[in-house]
């Protein structure tokens, strides 16, 4: 287990706010160098006065010492770094100046040099461990996938008048429309260059999916984790989905195919469900991966597989966990596999045995992720909690030997207080265990009353957990003066599979009545939560779940619903993908309009009375703007209190930090006149 980590605070120490979130830094893709002695990682950091984020590559020595900066330039885009074989340079992708392209860079310092310099921009970039590959990814069209022709392509459509034609679905994925183009993966041939050491690229890459109707990495969230190089180099696993029916299927398969050409095979083809992360033993004889059981479910239980490259046998090595890992890596023996899976409100890191399977936790505190293996099997995570953005931590195999690498955070964080939050348990629906976090308001003095922000989680298949979240970081509210309950309610990741199931079908059932029942127990166990002076907020599905509160409850004194759901007939025919609704609905809305029309807060307009803040970002296509609108106009015709924040460069979350900074103001402005920190606030 890990220690708790204390940051010294500055006597003068603030509340914590949004602008302090944002003026961490974002550290990730870490990178061990092949004889273990460094690691690579990136730095990501915002400039207030340009409002640009720039991320660099760092390295650090194993033990914690010689922490060094590669790469410079605010602004730019720093990411995927990439060892070579000898150790002595950095492969990564470059963003600035509106292209991206592969760079490389000494690991003594110095300028990086340019890799490539295609028509089209370069993306998620690995080094093969044989040293003469670097695979990278591209947006091609897949009947040309020739870099210089898809640019062709492009500069053809230019010219033509604005418009979109579509045949079959995507026509639109999360926040972008669909271009007709893919993401492939090519190798480029690399050499050291004989009149200097640099290293230097030798003749145009190899679309490595030639033909392929299908993507990797996989949008909308794929990255490097969605492809891996075998360790002689001469083959390529990667994740991908094919068919007419990608906006209702979740059938992803992993494929294998040769560097030197030939067509992918797939080496999952009788799984109908979701098949991805593969990852090569470094032996060479094994590939891992994660793989679903049940079709068009995007929240099922993975399962850690192995697939025998000599023999072509599946194995299954995890049947009997009942949790859900989420990332991959090998120890550098092939006996063991590194995992990442929730659990009970955190992210842990599993070491699982490649023979049968058995589990240990390593490090089962925080939110622990982008876990790397070096030589000599020390093990490198990031790790963040609700009191402290992420740092580098280094354990071993055996759970021992875990300290903090990196205080990159510290400084930042040395000037502000935040509240160390609490968990409790409470009996929930069905007479099952739900469990909860609390934190109290920045500045708390026992015997008086404090306003509530009752915060509920998205997915819904989600969690909030033990971890410094950038969007909706429970410290900013306690920071303003309010005390904090998050439920973690049925229907939440890391609590079983089972739990994780019980809300399908069941939206405004349990998971409703673990809210109000965590609620009660909350306000019975600590008195000074004022019961008279509650707002509850939430996105996406606990945007929905606001609407839904408006409807059957008025305990609440205002709510905030961001990009929430309104209407769940209209929002199926909108949304993009439908196997989520076609899952928790039961079938489409022909084939099962009941439960459609149970879940649709448009049903329920007439019990509204709360007034409600409603926030909705343009891009979001997953749930549409006009979700929002409409909770606004429902609204409004009814009479109630309300306010519509409308982002028109922001898709399902928000992303801009100046924008999110105003998204707090304004949050907190509409608690403030509702709930009133030092009074009893607005009345409707």
């Amino acid at each position: 287990m890990s220690s708790r980590r204390k940051v010294t605070v500055s006597k003068d120490a603030h509340a914590f706010t949004a602008r302090d979130l944002h003026d961490t830094y974002r550290l990730a893709d870490i990178a061990p160098s092949p004889d273990g002695s460094k690691i690579a990682f990136t730095k990501q950091a915002w400039d207030e006065r340009s409002n640009k984020t720039t991320t660099n590559i760092w390295t650090i020595s194993s033990d914690g010492t010689g922490i060094a900066r590669l790469t410079t330039g605010l602004g730019h885009s720093n990411t995927s770094p990439s060892w070579s074989p000898d150790g002595g340079h950095l492969a990564f992708v470059s963003e600035r100046d509106n292209q991206k392209q592969a760079f490389c860079i000494s690991t003594r310092g110095g300028k990086p040099h340019q890799l490539t310099n295609f028509s089209v921009r370069v993306d998620t970039l690995r080094w093969s461990p044989a040293g003469n590959t670097i695979a990278f990814s591209a947006a091609v069209y897949p009947d040309v996938g020739i870099l210089e022709e898809t640019a062709e392509r492009d500069k053809q459509r230019a010219k033509e008048p604005k418009h979109m034609k579509f045949d079959r679905l995507f026509i639109r994925h999360w926040d972008r429309w669909n271009d007709g183009k893919r993401n492939h993966i090519f190798a480029l041939s690399v050499k050291k260059s004989k009149t200097n050491p640099k290293w230097i690229a030798i003749g145009p890459p190899k679309d490595l999916m030639k033909g392929f109707d299908g993507d990797c990495p996989v949008p909308p969230f794929g990255g490097r984790d969605d492809y891996d190089l075998s360790p002689d180099g001469k083959e390529l696993a990667f994740t991908s989905q094919t068919g007419q029916d990608e906006a209702w299927s979740t059938n992803l398969d992993v494929y294998i195919v040769p560097i030197d050409g030939g067509r992918p095979r797939c080496i999952t083809e009788e799984n109908r469900a979701a098949d991805s992360h593969p990852v090569y033993s470094p032996d060479g004889g094994k590939i891992a991966y994660l793989a679903m059981s049940r079709p068009g479910f995007e929240s099922d239980r993975r399962r850690i597989k192995v697939y025998d490259r000599k023999t072509r046998e599946i194995r299954t090595l995890t049947e009997d966990w009942d949790r859900s890992p989420e990332s991959l890596r090998w120890s550098s023996d092939s006996r063991y596999l590194l995992a990442t899976a929730q659990d009970l409100g955190r992210t842990k890191v599993f070491r699982v045995s490649a023979l049968d399977g058995s589990k240990m936790e390593l490090v089962g505190e925080h939110y622990n992720a982008h876990v790397a293996v070096s030589k000599g099997d020390l093990v490198y995570y990031t790790q963040d909690s609700m009191k402290s953005a992420a740092e580098i931590w280094r354990g071993a195999l055996d759970g021992s030997g875990q300290r903090r690498l990196t205080k990159l955070n510290e400084p930042r964080l040395s000037h502000v207080k935040m509240v160390e939050p609490e968990e409790f348990w409470f009996v929930g629906a069905e007479g099952q265990q739900v469990q909860a976090w609390l934190l109290k308001p920045f500045g708390f003095t026992p015997g008086g009353k404090y306003p509530v922000a009752f915060v509920i989680h998205g997915g819904p298949q989600g969690a909030t957990e033990d971890t410094f979240h950038y969007r909706w970081n429970l410290q900013a509210f306690a920071g303003a003066g309010y005390g904090v309950i998050a439920v973690n309610f049925h229907g939440s990741t890391g609590f079983g599979q089972d739990f994780t199931d019980s809300i399908s079908g069941d939206w405004g059932g349990k998971p409703f009545q673990d809210l109000m029942m965590g609620l009660d127990y909350a306000l019975a166990n600590y008195p000074w939560l004022d019961a008279n002076r509650m707002a509850a907020l939430g996105a996406s599905f606990g945007g929905w779940m606001v609407n839904w509160i408006n409807g059957h409850t008025d305990r609440f004194k205002c709510l905030v619903n961001h990009d929430g759901g309104f209407d769940e007939f209209v929002s199926y025919f909108t949304t993009d993908e439908l196997w989520f609704p076609e899952w928790d609905f039961k079938g489409t809305p022909w084939e099962n309009p009941g439960l459609y029309d149970k879940f649709s807060n448009s049903r329920y307009v007439v019990n509204w009375k709360t007034p409600t803040l409603v926030i909705h970002g343009a891009h979001d296509y997953r749930l549409i703007d006009g979700e929002g609108i409409a909770t606004f106009t429902a609204l409004q015709r009814r009479g109630i209190p309300s306010r519509l924040l409308y982002l028109p460069n922001e898709n399902h979350w928000v992303l801009d930090p100046k924008t999110s900074i105003l998204w707090h103001e304004t949050v907190l402005s509409w608690l403030d006149e509702w709930l009133g920190k030092d009074g009893e606030g607005r009345s409707a």
